[in-house]
This record gives C-alpha cells, structure tokens and sequence, in this order.
C-alpha cells in the first residue's frame, strides 16, 4: 500500500514486535522510529504489538526500520501483507494442514501461564511459611529458607522482567518493568544484608510483589486475547480448499493457489472458496460473516458471491474474480487491523501523560520515602487515624518509609491507561465486522459522536438503486415506439441506472436498439448522440433550454409527473420534443423507519439529489427527510457538504463509495454503503456492507458504544492513580496490597472493554412488525 506527498510515493508497512511490556515501551519505539528521516509518520499500538510506519523509500527501508526497533531494545519483524501467509504467521501454524493451530495469543497466555505457576509455586510456600512463623510457632532458619524459595521467584520468573527494566535504562527511559523491579528485586537484594545485620528484612514482600506482577501479566494476556478474537474469527472462515473445473473434470486444490478465471464448483453446504460470479445454477447462500443478516439471499447466474460465505441448497459454478489480498474478507481484516492500530484524539493526551508517568512515579516514590524519614509524625498520625489492619506504626521508621516508597512504585499502573483505547478499538471493530459495519480509524468513532446532521445521497442509498419505467409520453406525432427507440438506443450508451431502465424496457419489448455515434453525456443533465443519423437528446429541462428546444408548454405535465415522486425526462430528435419518459424508483424497505430513529437521535437528515425540488420534496416526505438539497450536480455535492459543515459543524455524508467519493472525502466522516463486493472499501471512513439504511444506526449506535467505553476506561485508570498513588504515599497501602490492585487495574480496563461485545447496537424498531404497516405504493425517482 502507498500513497504520495510532495511527488514522491511514500510506503506503508507493519512490524510486529514483541517485547514490549507497557505504553512507555510502545512510546520509545513510537520515537526511534520518528527520528529516521525517510519516515513520514509512525503508530505503535501496545494492545496489539505492531508498528504501523509510512515512509520514503529513497530515505529509508524496512531493515532501517527493524534496526531502529532492535536498537531500542525490542525485536521486530515485518508482518507479512498476504493473507494465507499472514493467517499462517499470526495462527503460529507450523504448516496449512495443521489440525490445531495454536495462535500467538495462546502462546503468549501458555508462556504467561508458567512463569505464574512458577512463581506462586515458590511464593505460596514463602507465605505459609511467614503465616506459621508470625501465628503459631518460629521456624528455625526461616529467613535463610525463605531467602532460598524467593531466589527463583524474582530470579528465574522475573528475569524478563527484569531485563526490560535494564534494556529501558540502557536507553535512558524507564518503563512498567522498571518500577516492578524496584519493588521486587531492590528490597530481595537489600534484605540479604540480613544475614550480616539485624535489619528488617522485605523477602516475603519482594516475592509476593513479582508474583502478583505475574498473576496481573496472565490475566491482561489472557482478556487482550479475547478482545483481539475478532482478526482471528475472521481468519478461521477462510475456506482451506477449492475444487475447479480443469479439463471437464473436477480438481481439489488449496485455495492458495486458485487463479482468476477459474471455474469453482461448489456443493450445498460448502464455502465459497473466493470472491466470484455465479456462472450457473441457483442457490442461497449464508452472507452473515459479511452482512451480520442471519437469513440467506438468493443467488444465480450473474450475481456476485463473497469468498468464505456458505452455500445453502443448490449447487453453484462460480468463476473467481479475486484472489490473495484482494480478495473482501481481506479487506475486511485489513480494515479491522487498521482500525485496532489507529489512535483516537482523545488519546494523545493520554499518551504525552504516560511518557512522563514512571519517572513521576519514581520521584513520587522517593519523595515517599525521604517524606517518611523527615516528617514521620504527620505520616504516624495519618495511619494511626485510619488504622488499617495492615498497618504497623511500631516498626522502625526506616521500615515504614521504605514500605511506602515501594508501595508507591507498584501500585502506580500506566497500563490501565495505555490499554484504555486499544482494547475498546479490538472489541468495538470486532462487533463492527461481525455485523457489517467496518471502522477504518479510531478518530471516527470519536467524530461520530458530534455528528449533527447525515447527508444521504439518494440513488441506491435510500432508494434501491434499481429504477423502472412508469409512463411514456409520445408527443409530435410520435409512437411509443418511436420513444422507445431514439430514448432506448442513446440511453443504452449511457452507464446511469435511469438510462439502463429504458434500454432494458425497450430490449424487452422487442425493439431493435441502434447504434450511437458521438456520443456525449451531459453530467447532471442528460445525454445526446446521433441516431439512425438524426440529432438525440434526452434529459432535463436545463438541457433542452440548452440546446434551444421548445419545452415549455410541456410545464404542467412534468409538473403531474413530478408531484408523483417521478423523475421525468424530455426526449427531442432533431431538435423537437418527441416524448417524455418518466422512470421512478422505490425506496429501501426500511429507510423510512431508519431515517425517523436517526431524527429521534436528535440528528438532523437531509438529501442531496439531482432531482428538480418538487420530486425531491416528494421523495423526501416518503422518506422523513428534514432537509432536500435538490438539483444538484456531481461536482456540486462537495460544496454542498461545505455549506452543511458551516451552518451545523459535524456533518457525515452517506452514499455509494464509488461515485460520491469527493464528497465523502469532504465530509467529516465518509459513509460508504453498498452492497457485498460492490463497496469501495478505500472510499470513505465507515463502510457498511448492508445495503439498508438500518446499518447506519447501527453504526451510530456502535460509534457511541465504543466511545463510551473509551471514556469509562480512561476515567477508572485516572481515578485509579488519582486515588491509590496518594494513599500508598501516606503509608495507607502495604506494597503486596497495591501490587494486587495495579494488577487488577490493568484488568479492569480491559474486562469493561469486553463488556462491549454485549452492547445491543440494532435499530429500535422491529422492521419485521412493520412490514405489514408501511404503504411503498409510491414510487420514487431514480435522478441523481
């Protein structure tokens, strides 16, 4: 993937990396890879390990940038961009027919999984050990036996842990490792002068602390995993074989190596094996995977079929139309990856916060320790006023200051604030693609929030797209024929759905349709050409005015027309109305319902169309449209976009993907919306793979939901901090009480972020008990 600045084509490519412990980590990479010259911009994401770099080829390339994430202490690798190899890589399969692919998050929580039984297998004898000595009787040569099972705890279990905190130092920053290693390994190390001097030792404490450390590591491992199973869902569906048709005979091959043009047979039952057209039989097939719609859709020769969807009943011979990376659920997952890597603003805060967290923790904890020993009076009275189980206030002072420094060091958790964003993004993109809503940036879940008003192009998005002809009007001594003829021959040369209608009635019909020479489509206006020899113009009235043609007496009945919601066109030969062929639309089964929640939600809608304004006002009443934008040109709709922006603020436009694609792009968030294969996944922020208008509530309502859980993960990871960080100041936390709590802050985070997948995000209304109630007798123009 690559785009262009100042003339020179700039590369997209993605790093796994793997060391990383928490956001500081992902901060200093983030910066090393900022330093390199040829790079235009650098993402890291901690939630999900990768590093989403753009960069100049001619200044830099990807082993630059691998040595730059090595220098910084960490391993990196480019993730491969093809799918297979990409499932392969991210599955950790050993081969493609592996029957039970173990993926890097299991790894991960297997690898979590064993330094926490280690340590707790060596911790929980240290605290039995500490309960009997302190309770019922004294062990002789307790600390030397305690000294002994705490060596592998904080040696063996926490060497990661504690290489982490010197590869931070070595670069001159400090991470979550770090303070760990402060609370585990300096008070382990201090304590052996116990063998030499009566001090009071912290053995108990140090073990307990990596060991809690360990618990917390296994338990995010273990929640990310489930936040990230949407890449992994999507993955699986992947079909692993195909069968083609190769010399009349039937051939199994993996799907790896199907090519373009080859003919998939594919029985009841079975997967798609890739994105196609129907080349025989009839059938339905279970889009869910794409659409999040649970019935099955009929399709037959000439229809597109998505790869990994399920053929329900007939047998299907679909000819492969796209392979590899290019094929949709590729894009999906490329989407949904995009997504999981991208940073909302509300973020960056968060971010340049974090960068200055744990050497303000470091400080924080000093300032503890030197405060206990200069001020302990006031320390004294505050613990004797709360008088907390766990507090001693008869131990040596230096024992109480140097508890509350390192109580300060592990109960601080940047990770409760670096996880708040990525782990909201997992879940909320997951529960996107599951339901057909694919979100390409965290910045437009936080923009849709303020969307005031919708803009809604109106051919194929609020209406079916699919127009048909309803009246021809001879006029001059004209047939219907003769319309159908000269209207049906220059509309065939035309791509517009209005001029497709024609074309197919007048085929239909049995007419014999001509050959057009020069011809000439008048955007927004109509088209012309010559026909059997003779001059043809069909369009609106702007064109006949154009090309001085007597059309005004014809006001009244373009007018009755019109006021039935009809796109009505003027059809002149050699320069004399011959006719008048009105075509209309329907609208979408469920726009009106859809249009009415999304006025309820206190969001405005409007409409732009090239329509004159009495049939847009015709459509727009049927609809529920608050505002009609009606007459206006294809180049026109970006500056209407710009007016909606001045006069309301946030606006999000709604169309196609393809042929609106400027006006998405001006708009504050582009809403692409189709139907399968037909979607420009690239046009626009949000894409919705249903073709109905309830996608679009749907997508409000999990832009809302996700951002709502952004919020509440930022609020308990500040209120965390703002709370805990003091307390252990003052001496009101042991260090083993606030290791347990940051290891639960960090879960907390991502425990509320999973609770996103519950958030119901269907439209209120139940479209299945309004069927019945709604009149669509009205037909709806087919104009823009």
């Amino acid at each position: 993937m690559s785009s262009t600045v100042k003339g020179r084509e700039l590369k997209k490519v993605v790093i796994n990396i793997s060391g990383m412990t928490c956001t500081s980590c992902s901060q200093r990479v983030e910066k090393v890879l900022q330093k390199d010259r040829g790079v235009s911009s650098a993402r890291v994401n901690f939630a999900v390990e990768k590093a989403y770099v753009e960069y100049d080829p001619a200044e830099t390339g990807e082993e630059a940038l691998i040595r730059a994430v090595k220098e910084a202490g960490y391993e990196g690798k480019v993730a491969d961009g093809d799918l297979k190899t990409a499932a392969l890589t991210i599955s950790g399969m050993n081969c493609a027919s592996c029957a039970h692919p173990k993926d890097a998050e299991e790894e991960k929580m297997e690898k979590a999984a064993r330094r926490l039984w280690f340590s707790v297998s060596f911790a929980a004898p240290i605290m039995i050990l500490m309960m009997i000595q302190m309770f019922i009787i004294p062990i002789p040569g307790y600390f030397a036996v305690t000294a002994l099972l705490a060596f592998p705890v904080i040696f063996i279990a926490g060497w990661e842990t504690h290489r982490a905190s010197w590869n931070a130092l070595k670069h001159g920053s400090a991470n979550m490792d770090t303070l760990v290693t402060l609370g585990s390994l300096v008070p382990y190390l201090l304590s052996l002068l116990g063998f030499w001097f009566p001090i009071t030792t912290f053995i108990e404490m140090a073990s307990s602390i990596l060991a809690l450390h360990l618990v917390g590591r296994f338990l995010e491992a273990r929640a990310k995993g489930r936040a990230s199973q949407a890449i992994k869902k999507l993955l699986a569906m992947e079909a692993r074989k195909a069968r083609i048709i190769v010399d009349g005979e039937e051939k199994e091959i993996p799907v790896e190596e199907l090519k373009v043009g080859d003919i998939m047979v594919v029985r009841p039952g079975e997967k798609i094996p890739t994105d196609g057209v129907v080349m025989g039989g009839e059938s339905t097939v279970d889009e869910s995977m794409a659409t999040g719609e649970s019935l099955p859709v009929p399709r037959k020769a000439g229809d597109r079929v998505i790869g990994a969807t399920i053929n329900k009943q007939g047998l299907l011979k679909v000819r492969a139309a796209k392979i590899g990376k290019d094929t949709f659920l590729s894009q999906v997952i490329k989407m949904v990856e995009e997504c999981q890597g991208s940073k909302v603003p509300i973020q960056e805060f968060a971010d340049r916060v974090t960068g200055f967290f744990v050497p303000f923790v470091v400080l924080t904890a000093s300032a503890a320790f030197l405060s206990w020993i200069f001020f302990p009076g006031f320390h004294m009275r505050v613990v004797e006023y709360f008088n907390f189980p766990w507090s001693n206030p008869a131990a040596p002072v230096f024992t109480l200051a140097f508890l509350a420094g390192t109580a300060v060091l592990v109960i601080s958790c940047p990770c409760a604030l670096g996880l708040a964003t990525p782990t909201a993004l997992m879940v909320g993109s997951g529960l996107g693609a599951e339901n057909g809503i694919l979100i390409r940036s965290g910045e437009a879940i936080q923009t849709m929030k303020d969307v005031k008003v919708i803009a809604f192009d109106k051919t194929g998005t609020i209406t079916r797209g699919k127009p048909e002809v309803t009246d021809i009007i001879p006029l001059n001594g004209c047939s219907k024929e003769d319309v159908l003829l000269y209207a049906g021959s220059i509309e065939a040369a035309s791509e517009h759905p209005v001029g497709a209608a024609i074309a197919e009635l007048a085929r239909d019909q049995g007419i014999a349709l001509q050959d057009v020479r020069e011809f000439y489509a008048v955007s927004g206006k109509g088209v012309k050409g010559l026909v059997k020899g003779m001059q043809v113009m069909a369009g609106n009235r702007i064109l006949m005015a154009e090309n001085s043609v007597e059309h005004e007496h014809l006001h009244d009945e373009m007018a009755r027309l019109e006021g039935e919601a009809k796109t009505a066109m003027l059809l002149a030969v050699n320069g004399k109305i011959a006719g008048i062929v009105a075509v209309a639309d329907t609208l979408k089964d469920d726009s009106a319902l859809a249009i009415a929640e999304i006025e309820k939600m206190g969001i405005k809608t409007a409409m732009i169309t090239g329509d004159n304004r009495r049939t847009a006002e015709a459509i727009a009443r049927k609809a529920g449209i608050s505002r009609v934008l009606a007459e206006v040109l294809p180049e026109g709709k970006v500056d209407e976009i710009k007016k909606l922006q001045e006069q309301y603020g946030t606006v999000a436009m709604v169309g196609d993907g393809i042929n609106d694609a400027p006006a998405l792009k001006q708009a504050n968030v582009g809403i692409a919306i189709g139907s399968g294969t037909d979607i420009a996944i690239e046009a626009a922020d949000i894409t919705l793979v249903r073709g109905e208008l309830s996608a679009v509530i749907s997508a409000i309502k999990l832009s809302h939901a996700t951002f709502r859980k952004i919020k509440q993960n930022y609020f308990w990871a500040w209120f965390y901090n703002a709370v805990a960080i003091p307390a252990a100041f003052l001496g009101l936390l042991h260090p083993i009480i606030g290791a347990t709590a940051m290891a639960l802050s960090s879960l907390n985070v991502v425990l509320n972020s999973l609770r996103l997948k519950k958030a119901n995000i269907r439209p209120a209304y139940s479209y299945e008990k309004s069927v019945d109630a709604r009149d669509d007798s009205l037909p709806i123009p087919a104009g823009s």
